[in-house]
């Protein structure tokens, strides 16, 4: 079931944390069981942000072991970005177990995520200049009121509630996924892709990682591929409607663009809203109408349609 939800404001910014929150907890009964933000700031210049977590959360409710096991991960993570020479400008300690770090490195980003994930149970959620990635278990409000997110500044966002089917209920296997190691690279989808392990196992020929066994996360890593090809993005998305097998809507995040992509048979819910200064769109108007309370003319996308929109 699954639902989805993005937002993009044109040439202006907007509390985009408060924004997603509302869309995404409007859709809670589409997904009970974790929900998770990809939202773009405002860059810094030659600064990147990297969202990283030692531990799911399960894991921290087990006892003093555990959290001293977490204290020594999370300073093995700081021993090897020392090591690498990345600057660590401001760190803040999301939960115990998820973190924010503002860095600065001028080497092999590649390089810095494959040290960093090599320690016990870590991994890398997002490394970018503007995208952070945020996602837990519980309802929008839950984990936006756990990461801080209302009040984010930002020009525009995706969010997904999960309902868990055919993967675990954990961090890992919850939305967005973020395709290592290209930065600002975000995808939420709902639907089912019924070719994932052939896609997954030429991508991983390629050197391509992947952190989960979800689906969802061959899209990312796919459109990261053809991006890093050279292939424009609305490209990537329309060879990506006839590549991939099964139903679904997927909705992408670069640093300044959103697109969305339905499939052939367009069985998959998505509601649009377009204005001169802001697009939204969600698996239900209600979430629209969380931004937009006033009356609006939305519209449902047609099988194939792929769009783009820049902020």
């Amino acid at each position: 079931m699954c639902g989805i939800a993005g937002i993009i404001h044109r040439n202006r910014s907007s509390d985009i944390g408060s924004e997603m929150t509302s869309m995404l907890q409007s859709l809670k009964h589409r997904g009970p069981d974790s929900t998770g933000f990809a939202i773009y700031g405002m860059p810094r210049e030659d600064e990147f942000v990297l969202r990283f977590k030692v531990a799911e959360q399960e894991d921290a409710a087990k006892g003093y072991n555990i959290h001293q096991e977490i204290r020594d991960r999370r300073a093995e993570v700081d021993r090897r970005l020392a090591e690498l020479g990345v600057e660590v400008v401001e760190t803040v300690d999301a939960t115990e177990y998820a973190y924010r770090y503002r860095i600065r490195h001028g080497g092999d980003m590649r390089k810095v995520v494959d040290y960093v994930e090599d320690v016990t149970s870590t991994e890398i959620l997002s490394l970018g200049s503007r995208l952070e990635l945020i996602k837990d278990l519980g309802d929008a409000s839950t984990v936006s009121d756990q990461y801080a997110l209302r009040g984010f500044n930002g020009t525009h966002a995706i969010g997904h509630t999960r309902m868990a089917t055919e993967s675990d209920v954990d961090i890992r296997s919850a939305h967005p996924y973020w395709a290592y190691p290209y930065n600002d690279i975000a995808v939420v989808h709902n639907g089912q892709l019924t070719n994932y392990w052939i896609m997954r196992r030429e991508l991983e020929r390629k050197d391509f990682r992947f952190m989960s066994s979800c689906d969802s996360e061959l899209i990312s890593v796919y459109l990261a591929d053809k991006l890093q090809e050279g292939v424009d993005l609305e490209e990537a998305m329309v060879r990506s409607v006839d590549e991939f097998d099964g139903v679904f809507t997927y909705l992408v995040a670069t640093s300044d663009k959103l697109g969305m992509a339905k499939d052939d048979m367009a069985a998959k819910p998505m509601v649009l809203y377009e204005s001169d200064d802001l697009v939204a769109m969600a698996s239900e108007e209600v979430a629209i109408r969380q931004v937009l309370p006033h009356e609006i003319d939305t519209h449902d996308p047609y099988d194939r349609e792929v769009r783009v929109w820049q902020s």
